[in-house]
């Protein structure tokens, strides 16, 4: 059951690789590092392994000893892709210039399918030596199946988790990229629908493979925002800005005019005061003269 789940992975990736259209083959070719150099030699390895395995029934111990020494080979290069592709993510995000990012984002569109195509190719092929593994540990330690299986899913796990943190980093600059080129879509409208457009093209990418290995997760594109939206918006936010401002207004002179008038209150209150006091002064001057 463990080797027929395998399969299956297998042939997810094997759909994919033929979906995407890009040959692995000529990537690694033009590749000089020396984690890619024996990449392709251990694909053929592999693949005659497979072949004989399904023609046998089991792995003979020459055929298997030829499958361990690619393991290394494999593990390296998928490691160097992980590599390229987290150089690309902080490529695209060092940039602040729109046409720095615009220029970033379409160099590195065909340049991150094509690693992740050489990362899909290394996740088949370890998927494969697991396969062949369990059948050599089936025919000479039957008893140690079960144990092997369960080593074998924990080192699959451990792989595609950091297959998981890498590729959802290149997610999240994309996006980045996508808002910081929609924001400034009032002063650079072309750019800005390019490196929209690119990133889109790159989370499609992304997506379609992380989808294949079962990494949880849903990403949407990001819309492009229209220079006639961003000058709407940003008319709206003048105009909410003035009729706040002239609201403002209003309320001051309302308590200024509130003020005012108050003083004006307190103002004929002291007069009326003093007018009364001045009378009632008279008043009683005149009654003491009468008296005297």
């Amino acid at each position: 059951m463990a080797q027929v789940a395998m399969q299956q992975s297998m042939d997810e990736i094997t759909d994919y690789l033929a979906e995407i259209d890009e040959k692995v083959d000529d990537v690694l070719r033009a590749q000089k590092d020396a984690a890619l150099a024996g990449m392709i030699g251990a694909g053929f390895v592999i693949e005659d392994a497979m072949t004989i395995r399904e023609s046998l029934g089991r792995v003979p111990e020459t055929t298997w000893d030829q499958v361990q020494s690619t393991a290394g080979t494999i593990a390296s290069a998928q490691a160097y892709s992980l590599r390229r592709l987290d150089a690309l993510a902080v490529k695209i995000e060092s940039k602040t210039a729109m046409a720095d990012i615009a220029k970033a984002a379409k160099q590195a569109e065909p340049e991150i399918r094509e690693w992740l195509a050489v990362l899909a190719r290394t996740v088949q092929l370890l998927d494969a030596k697991d396969v062949l593994e369990l059948e050599r540990v089936l025919e000479t330690a039957p008893r140690e199946l079960d144990r092997h299986r369960l080593a074998l899913r924990a080192a699959r796990q451990n792989r595609l988790e950091k297959i998981a943190t890498s590729t959802a980093m290149l997610l999240e600059r994309a996006d980045a990229a996508a808002g910081i080129a929609n924001a400034k879509v009032l002063l650079h409208p072309g750019t800005a629908t390019s490196v929209v457009r690119s990133s889109n093209s790159v989370t499609a990418d992304v997506a379609a493979f992380r989808g294949r290995l079962g990494l949880e997760g849903e990403h949407e594109s990001v819309a492009t925002r229209r220079w006639v939206e961003a000058a709407a918006d940003m008319r709206d936010g003048v105009r909410i800005g003035v009729e706040d401002t002239g609201a403002a207004g209003v309320d001051i002179a309302k308590r200024l005019g509130s003020g005012a008038a108050e003083r004006a209150r307190s103002a004929r209150g002291k007069v009326s005061r003093g007018i009364g006091e001045r009378v009632q002064r008279r008043r009683e001057r005149g009654e003491k003269l009468n008296d005297d």
